[in-house]
C-alpha cells in the first residue's frame, strides 16, 4: 500500500457502501491494524472516522492480549461486539492487517449486521492488504 493510498481513503469508500446502507447503521470504517483510516461511510466525517479507527485499533490490541492470555496462542481475534448506551460497535478482520468496524443504533438487528459484514468482507478482502509499517524512513 502506498502512502498516497493511506492518506486518501476516499477512493475506497465504495468498500463500505453496502454495510452503510443497512437500517440503523451510523458509521462504517475500514482501518489498518495500526489504526489508520482506509475507508469510511459517506455520512461519517473524516475527524470522526479517524477517531473511530484509532479507538478500534486500541480495542483490537486489547482483544489480542485477552485472546493470548485466555484463548489460544494465535492471538487471532475473529470478531468483537461492544454494546454501549445508544448502540453497538461491531468489528471483524477484513483482510491482512485490516478491519471493518460498524457503529449502529441500539435498535439494530445484530444478526443482520454480522451477515452483511461477512458479505462485505468477502467482497473487499482481496483489496485490503495492509502490511505492518516498519520503523525508520526509507
Amino acid at each position: 500500500m502506498t502512502m498516497s493510498q493511506m492518506n486518501s481513503p476516499v477512493n475506497r469508500d465504495w468498500m463500505v457502501a453496502d454495510v452503510a446502507s443497512v437500517s440503523d447503521v451510523r458509521h462504517v470504517v475500514v482501518l489498518s491494524a495500526d489504526g489508520l483510516l482506509m475507508a469510511r461511510s459517506e455520512d461519517t466525517g473524516r475527524d470522526s472516522a479517524d477517531r473511530l479507527a484509532a479507538a478500534c485499533s486500541g480495542l483490537q490490541s486489547l482483544a489480542k492480549g485477552l485472546g493470548k492470555e485466555f484463548g489460544s496462542d494465535s492471538r487471532a481475534v475473529i470478531q468483537q461486539m461492544v454494546e454501549f448506551d445508544g448502540g453497538f460497535l461491531f468489528m471483524v478482520a477484513a483482510g491482512q492487517g485490516s478491519y471493518l468496524a460498524v457503529v449502529t443504533d441500539a435498535a439494530v438487528d445484530p444478526q443482520l449486521i454480522a451477515q452483511q459484514m461477512r458479505i462485505q468482507v468477502n467482497r473487499i478482502g482481496s483489496h485490503l492488504v495492509s502490511p505492518p509499517r516498519r520503523g525508520g524512513i526509507s
